[in-house]
């Protein structure tokens, strides 16, 4: 049986899966709600099959790079089946990849169930809004869903730096153009070096990889501009820590001060199997940089601003476990499903009991 790429897409599409997993000496796999499944009425894929595979969705500059450091990531359509992502890399010296399905259509907030909040921090004029996570937990997607509101409602310019591109957005009120690392830029850093001088009111940034892309950003909400951005980590308060150790440590105390003038949010996403078992829900830990957190940040205390995060629901924050306990209370997630996503699982069994305790395991009432 000859693998065609396009029948594979189509396997993606029809069985609504969410990714394909491609490996040397394996048949397809499928991810299907998380569970993986494989293809069995397809052959085992030689290294030949998957080097055909991957050629064909690459572009020459696209194929130098993969030679050169043995990854690539790129997003590309298929005329009348969708758009995908895929992540291309060797593995024990032979070719694999991932392919991801994008949705043609930006997802609302609502069917997110995304914070309401996160459409304030959409709107705002100036200052960094973050949004973290582990791989996978749709941080792309809720930075896509922010921008696709300001395109709705905001009649600004809109520049983003992308690696690769998986949204498309067309203009509404807003004008957006989108630049694509490896295709129309070098890196991150080396486009935002120019996106000051394309007039842009609102800067996406795709990711925070390093100390000249966080230092453009910073400047860029210096000056008055909204910048949006995603950074790998598993907590608010490890995204805080992963900026500043970006730095050498003459340098923190200063961007300490910065992040407390321009951070205006950082949130932090993870996906858990709904009670239906037919969709994903995400929780949010929420983080709004106000004056208490400001002086937190500057003075390095960063072990304090999980208890200020907690008593502060009424301004839009929220600890993992209090959206948890949220979701259990509504029926959208298990008890099970809750407490393996939890950092401490006994402090959210104990929330369910009415029982509530800060950082330090005092009660503080509910």
């Amino acid at each position: 049986m000859r693998v065609e790429l396009k029948n594979l897409l189509k396997e993606i599409v029809l069985k609504n899966a969410s990714d394909m997993h491609f490996k040397v000496g394996s048949q397809p796999v499928l991810r299907i709600k998380r569970e993986l499944t494989r293809l069995t009425d397809y052959p085992v894929l030689t290294e030949e099959i998957i080097t055909g595979l991957v050629f064909s969705i690459m572009n020459n500059a696209q194929k130098a790079l993969f030679e050169t450091n043995k990854e690539v990531d790129l997003a590309f359509n298929e005329e009348g089946i969708g758009r995908f992502r895929a992540n291309i890399f060797k593995q024990s010296g032979q070719p694999g990849f991932v392919l991801r399905l994008i949705k043609n259509l930006i997802p609302s907030f609502e069917e997110l169930a995304i914070p309401p909040i996160l459409k304030e921090l959409a709107v705002l004029n100036s200052g960094l809004v973050l949004i973290s996570g582990a791989t996978s937990q749709g941080k792309s997607t809720t930075l896509a869903c922010m921008i696709d509101y300001i395109n709705q409602n905001k009649s600004v310019h809109i520049v983003t730096v992308e690696d690769p591109i998986e949204y498309l957005h067309q203009d509404k009120k807003a004008i957006i153009r989108q630049r694509e690392v490896g295709l129309d830029t070098a890196s991150f850093d080396e486009a935002l070096k120019y996106v000051m001088r394309q007039d842009p009111d609102v800067i996406l940034i795709g990711e925070m990889r390093d100390i000249n892309t966080f230092r453009a950003a910073i400047a860029a909400a210096d000056t008055g501009h909204l910048v949006l951005s995603t950074i790998h980590a598993a907590d608010t308060i490890q995204a805080l820590n992963r900026v500043i150790d970006l730095f050498p440590s003459e340098f923190q105390n200063q961007v300490r001060i910065q992040l407390s003038q321009n951070l205006r949010s950082i949130s932090c996403q993870r996906l858990l199997k709904h009670t239906t078992g037919e969709a994903l829900i995400p929780a949010f830990e929420i983080l709004i940089v106000n004056p208490a957190i400001t002086v937190l940040i500057r003075e390095a205390k960063l072990d304090k601003i999980k208890n200020v995060m907690q008593n502060s629901p009424g301004e839009g924050m929220q600890t993992f476990n209090q959206s948890l306990l949220k979701l259990i209370k509504e029926k959208k997630v298990t008890l099970q499903e809750a407490l393996s996503k939890s950092d401490n699982p006994e402090a959210l069994d104990a929330n369910l009991k009415g029982i509530f305790l800060d950082e330090e395991q005092n009660i503080i009432g509910d």
